[in-house]
């Protein structure tokens, strides 16, 4: 049985749909870019930055480290949102753990396939939420959905989960992410509506 954390919008707001969001039952797909290719057998993931040891995995490294499944809600900065996706992944401190993170980390930035990149105060992906996911609904995460691997935040809006994620790097010092840069919130909560900075 997944872990349902569906409620934790009571952190944050008394309704489940934060505001100015539409309840979609369709999962529609959105990217910066094409989607990008990848090879099961060259493909790496890294853990780099402010750690005691950088990490690198390869995709049966990664698909072999302790996962679960949760059941989340994921809200798009564009309006919509999906309840009770079902992902399957490995819980960012899982990853950070790991890693040992120096005491003066603060930020992360994910980077991804497609050169896409995006950030979030430590703080925010310190959370068993914040999934590495590969699977959706049981099957293998689509690649036009992130597959092979993406990054689920179920407290902040999804562009802050990158899709085909294959790296983090712990930072000392604040930096912006892809659409960060252009103009997008660099916290990115729903139920503040913070969509834009």
């Amino acid at each position: 049985m997944p872990t349902d954390v569906t409620d934790l919008y009571q952190e944050f707001g008394d309704d489940r749909l934060p505001p100015g969001q539409r309840e979609t039952t369709a999962f529609p797909v959105l990217s910066k870019s094409a989607t990008p290719t990848w090879d099961r057998d060259t493909w790496e993931f890294t853990v780099t930055g402010a750690v005691d040891t950088e990490l690198s995995f390869s995709w049966e490294e990664f698909r072999d480290l302790p996962h679960e499944t949760q059941r989340q809600d994921f809200h798009c900065v564009t309006g919509w949102s999906k309840f009770d996706c079902e992902f399957t992944g490995v819980p960012f401190p899982d990853l950070a753990e790991r890693a040992g993170v120096h005491g003066d980390a603060c930020h992360v930035m994910f980077s991804a396939l497609d050169d896409y990149t995006t950030d979030l105060p430590l703080e925010e992906c310190m959370r068993e939420e914040v999934l590495f996911a590969w699977a959706y609904d049981g099957e293998s995460l689509p690649a036009d959905h992130g597959g092979p691997l993406r990054v689920v935040t179920p407290h902040r809006y999804a562009y802050k989960g990158a899709k085909w994620v294959d790296g983090i790097e712990f930072l000392t010092d604040p930096e912006r992410g892809y659409w960060e840069k252009r103009g997008y919130s660099q916290t990115a909560n729903p139920w503040r509506e913070e969509r834009y900075s």
